[in-house]
Parts: C-alpha cells; sequence; structure tokens
C-alpha cells in the first residue's frame, strides 16, 4: 500500500516526486547519470544526493534517514519490493533489512546506515549464512553482495539495498 502522505515529507516534496514519477516515460532513453540529473532538477530538493543506482537515486534527509527516488519503472518496484520483503518477513530477518519508515508511490524513506563491510572471510562467511537464511524461508536475496550493504552499531550485517530480491512465490 502506498500513500501521499509523510511525517517527514512536506507535500511540495511529494508532489514534485509525484510529477516526476508521472515523467519517467519521456526519459526511458537517457543514461543513468542524465536521468539523475532530470531528476535533481525536477525535484529541486535541498537534500544531498548520497547515491544513485541504474534505478533510483539516493538523498540523505539529514536525520537519520534517507529517501529513494525512482528514476525507471523498475525503480519503482525495487521499492515496492523493499517495502513488501521488508514487512513480510520472519522477525529474525527483518533485523538484517535496513528499516523502512515509510513509501509512496515512486519513494521510500529507510533508516540510513553508513558503515561499509569489511572485506574479510568472517564477514564473507556471515554474507554466505545470511544468504542462506533468506533463500530458507523463500527470499531469492539477488544483489546480495558488500556495496549493497552495511553493518549495524552491533556489527550485524544490515541489507540496505535490497529492491532486487524476490520472494518465490511471486
Amino acid at each position: 500500500m502506498t500513500s501521499d502522505k509523510s511525517n517527514l515529507l512536506s507535500s511540495r516534496e511529494i508532489q514534485s516526486i509525484q510529477l516526476w514519477i508521472s515523467k519517467l516515460k519521456r526519459y526511458k532513453d537517457l543514461s543513468t547519470e542524465e536521468k539523475v540529473i532530470k531528476c535533481k532538477r525536477r525535484l529541486k530538493f535541498s537534500y544531498n544526493v548520497i547515491g544513485f543506482g541504474k534505478h533510483r537515486i539516493v538523498y540523505d534527509l539529514n536525520n537519520g534517514y534517507v529517501l529513494k527516488v525512482a528514476i525507471t519503472r523498475w525503480g519503482i518496484e525495487n521499492n515496492k519490493t523493499e517495502y513488501n520483503i521488508y514487512y513480510n518477513c520472519p522477525e529474525h530477518l527483518q533485523i538484517n533489512l535496513c528499516p523502512v519508515l515509510e513509501h509512496g508511490d515512486g519513494w521510500i524513506i529507510m533508516k540510513k546506515a553508513d558503515t561499509n563491510i569489511p572485506v574479510d572471510s568472517r564477514f564473507k562467511d556471515k554474507i554466505r549464512k545470511l544468504k542462506k537464511e533468506f533463500i530458507n524461508h523463500g527470499i531469492d536475496p539477488k544483489d546480495l553482495w558488500s556495496a549493497n550493504l552495511a553493518l549495524s552499531e552491533k556489527l550485524e550485517i544490515i541489507v540496505i539495498d535490497y529492491g532486487n530480491f524476490q520472494k518465490k512465490d511471486e
């Protein structure tokens, strides 16, 4: 279920995102970098962009949360997937997913996670075990690699980008 209301975004920001999403088709043939530029110009947010991928741009809301806005139709689906997986997976797996606070059509707000995963055998083993756990619970953890991971304060692995995960029953 999506919403056009937010506790963290203003109604103007929501309207800007809705307008951007309604125009996505117009930009489908542009490169990712060109889409990011167009999105930033259209939204006119004061927030800093802290990253982007093929399908979404990520803004730092400066309050411990990030805003992911779709820059492709697939990005809209990535946001829906993150929301659905977060709220429909077992609790013991949910603690390894970056928490979702709010979402709407084409956007999602999640907790910000800063720490990168060290590339050593201890964390590689933890990642393998986590992948197996997701699979055992009917979730295909596509894109489970270090760039999409962070560490919690307790040094637990947190998946910060799980938009390409897939529930096996879907």
